[in-house]
């Protein structure tokens, strides 16, 4: 398995990234993670559509939380592009984080049983078990569009260039 510890930092300490690193123009590499209903959801399940997988590690901080916030903000403008919303958290948590925000634009998956998301993406933090920050767009040809890894997982990813990537697929 690549491992990687010279991209990201979690509080200034660097991490190390467990997984390969997808590259744009590659094809998007399948997985399987978990649905809030506990049902294996894959990617394939959303063929067709653009998709934003909006990467964190755990939705009970500050900035994961306004990251799924501002995803679903941008979610509710986009025709054909699904945001999907990928962490270790369990399914449980996911639910309630979106129900008490009132997140309905957002899909929200846990790869905490396999790390099957993480470990075929390479956002796996080897450290804590966690995925780190970052967002990927795919489009509907299922090819990788744009990967950013959040260089310090404790601040937000570059919503405007991922909605820039997005605007020029839909």
């Amino acid at each position: 398995m690549e491992k990687n510890n010279s991209k990201v930092t979690f509080a200034g300490n660097p991490v190390t990234l467990v997984g390969r690193e997808p590259k744009p123009g590659e094809s998007a590499p399948e997985f399987t993670v978990t649905g809030n209903d506990l049902k294996p959801v894959h990617l394939t399940d959303f063929d067709g559509k653009v998709k934003v997988i909006a990467v964190y590690p755990s939705i009970d901080t500050s900035v994961c939380a306004a990251q799924n916030r501002r995803f679903n903000q941008e979610a509710e403008k986009l025709n054909n592009v699904v945001v999907l919303s990928i962490s270790c958290d369990l399914p449980f948590a996911q639910k309630r984080f979106c129900a008490a925000e009132g997140l309905n634009n957002i899909v929200t998956l846990s790869d905490h049983k396999d790390l099957d998301f993480g470990t075929k993406y390479g956002f796996v933090m080897e450290e804590f078990r966690l995925l780190a920050r970052g967002t990927v767009i795919i489009g509907k040809d299922n090819k990788i569009k744009y990967v950013e890894y959040v260089p310090e997982v404790t601040n937000e990813p570059d919503y405007d260039k991922a909605m820039e990537e997005v605007k020029k697929l839909i």
